[in-house]
């Protein structure tokens, strides 16, 4: 069961979004030990959304629309910030001087980022109790088997973003600074782009 909940995560990570292009870029500013620990992030927020979709909250959000509206318009801020961010610190400017975790580079800070990135999509729950219940139903699942199954899906998003950053640290290596500044702004764009779409759904 976990390895059948890790294809199906490698599924997912096909589509590649706000937070992938997260940890390819950091791998390439910052290098790849500074993208793992944005990994780490991203994976210890997927293990939550998935443990709150086990426990049901996905339906209780799934039920209320104006709750699903305002963590909508809350993750598409977020993600045109973050775009935004990633822009100007590109050329040493900061949008958000008293936020030290959009402004300086460090373990601790970059883990905290990629918590914030991928928490800003909070429906991400409903996703995962939709596809308990339908996996419950098609593999006829008990509870040891959907934890195991959430297990694997997790494992995938380490794999591949792990993967993602490896690939960003080797990138650097033969990148002039020019190149990686123009990759920043692109990143951004991006990131706002998909904010944007966000705001466009509602």
């Amino acid at each position: 069961m976990i390895f059948k909940g890790f294809k199906f995560g490698m599924l997912l990570q096909l589509a590649v979004g706000p937070v992938c292009l997260f940890v390819f870029n950091t791998a390439i500013s910052s290098g790849f030990l500074f993208a793992e620990f944005g990994v780490l992030g991203v994976v210890f927020t997927d293990a939550l959304f998935i443990l709150l979709a086990i426990l049901g909250v996905g339906q209780i959000l799934e039920k209320s629309t104006k709750i699903k509206k305002i963590i909508s318009y809350f993750g598409g801020l977020v993600l045109v910030i973050f775009g935004l961010s990633f822009i100007l610190s590109s050329y040493g400017i900061s949008i958000l001087p008293n936020i030290n975790i959009l402004k300086e580079v460090t373990s601790k800070n970059i883990f905290l980022k990629a918590i914030i990135l991928t928490g800003s999509n909070p429906l991400g729950i409903i996703f995962w109790a939709g596809v308990f219940s339908a996996k419950v139903i098609e593999e006829n699942m008990n509870k040891k088997d959907i934890y195991s199954f959430g297990t694997g899906a997790c494992l995938s998003t380490l794999f591949f973003l792990t993967l993602v950053a490896f690939g960003g640290s080797l990138a650097t290596n033969f990148l002039p600074t020019n190149i990686i500044t123009f990759l920043n702004v692109i990143v951004g764009i991006i990131l706002i782009l998909f904010g944007l779409k966000t705001f466009k759904k509602l």
